[in-house]
């Protein structure tokens, strides 16, 4: 196989997939990893994608670049059901409190395994700003939905705004389960928006403990808003081991990262 052919393949499965894996791309097309990391070269400097820590995700333009909820379901599926089903994992069997879940699509992901829970399991209550989660949460056995209200953005479908920020800040959940456009060991977890940025800062804030799901697409970026430190972070579940810079940084801060 050509050079050509195989990287229009792997731009292909970018688009899938929102990310690939050299190894994965090495067995598939039955080459050296040397030769993939070439290939990977090659279409980030044409700008068709970002190579990260064993691989590579989409590039986005700019630190206020947004892709909008729809598009960004169809990205990584695989590896947000896997971070999904890891952190429902973080809840002892006999877990009956009080979670908040951020707007995002691999919150959204935590949700769906939220809903299905085995029918014995004991009543949890839920809070959330997406109408999204929202929309997926309502009616499901043994939750206890509460939907904060507020300006929704249709970009993320969720609510921001000072009503929003104080009606999270009147609020002391059990854990949150947060969702980030960026992290990063200098800039922490950010995200694009400064009103969802400040939602976000509410909820690391009030919750009791912060759990980060985030695929290795977020590992390294910065976007424009820097909504809290990584020592805000108890956990960090993920799809793939950080680099060496972040992973130092997540230990100093005392964070616990899990691979899912």
């Amino acid at each position: 196989m050509y050079a050509m052919e195989r990287q229009t393949l792997i731009e292909q499965e970018l688009v899938d997939q929102g990310r690939v894996s050299v190894v994965s791309l090495a067995r598939r097309f039955d080459v050296t990893t040397e030769t993939v990391r070439r290939d990977l070269a090659q279409l980030e400097s044409a700008g068709a994608l970002r190579r990260v820590h064993g691989g590579a995700v989409v590039a986005e333009r700019s630190s206020t670049a947004e892709t909008p909820l729809a598009t960004r379901m169809r990205h990584a599926g695989a590896a947000k059901s896997a971070i999904a089903r890891r952190c429902v994992e973080l809840l002892p069997p006999d877990f009956h409190g009080s979670l908040y879940l951020d707007a995002g699509t691999t919150t959204a992901a935590i949700a769906a395994a939220l809903a299905t829970r085995p029918s014995g399991a004991r009543p949890i209550d839920i809070v959330t700003h997406s109408m999204a989660l929202a929309h997926a949460l309502a009616g499901a056995p043994g939750i206890g939905l509460t939907v904060i209200g507020g300006r929704v953005r249709g970009i993320t479908a969720a609510a921001v705004g000072a009503d929003t920020v104080r009606a999270i800040e009147q609020l002391r959940p059990d854990i949150a389960f947060v969702g980030v456009n960026g992290i990063s060991a200098g800039f922490g977890l950010s995200t694009p928006d400064p009103d969802e940025a400040a939602v976000k800062t509410a909820i690391v804030a009030a919750a009791r403990r912060t759990v980060v799901a985030a695929d290795a697409g977020k590992h390294g970026r910065e976007l424009l808003v820097s909504f809290a430190p990584l020592r805000a972070v108890d956990v960090l579940v993920t799809d793939v081991a950080p680099a060496a810079d972040l992973a130092e940084a997540l230990a100093d801060a005392d964070a616990e990262v899990l691979v899912a």
